[in-house]
């Protein structure tokens, strides 16, 4: 994929209107893609009214969205540019919480290259792949960066046609 292939204003559309017409807590809690290339998305949610909980930080059900989007989106950016419909789930979710997020929570998923390989030997066997993708959310991005949570993501990609 090429930097050029979503900018990061299409990219924020494509995921605003998914938001919108397909999971509608996607759209409530407001996600932006801040980093989008070949090898790393960085998703930013504010910490808002929306998403605070009653100790004035993210809320668990946040945290989780952010989680999901991370390391879901380069496999719905890099079927769209195969042209490949996908079926994509999540089988399994392992958090470890270190701190309180009183703050915006950035999620940084570094797994580009994981995802292509997952749909390319899913189009070779026609299996389901799934695999546990790493996401990590954090404060004080980019420049004075305190992780609150990692998250396993059970990225689970079968592509249809196969």
């Amino acid at each position: 994929m090429s930097d050029s292939f979503y900018s990061l204003s299409k990219a924020n559309r494509l995921l605003w209107l998914f938001g919108l017409l397909k999971i509608r807590l996607i759209y409530f809690v407001g996600p932006r893609i801040v980093v989008f290339n070949q090898e790393e998305v960085v998703i930013r949610i504010k910490l808002n009214w929306r998403t605070k909980n009653h100790l004035n930080s993210m809320y668990l059900g946040v945290l989780t969205v952010g989680a999901d989007l991370a390391s879901g989106f380069h496999a719905f950016a890099l079927s769209q540019k195969n042209g490949q419909k996908i079926s994509l789930a999540f089988k399994g979710m392992n958090a470890d919480f270190l701190s309180r997020p009183e703050g915006d929570v950035y999620f940084v998923a570094k797994v580009g290259q994981e995802v292509q390989e997952m749909l390319h030997e899913s189009t070779q066997t026609g299996e389901r792949i799934t695999k546990d993708l790493e996401v990590v959310a954090c404060t004080g991005y980019p420049n004075s960066i305190t992780d609150v949570a990692k998250f396993q993501m059970g990225l689970s990609i079968k592509v249809k046609g196969n």
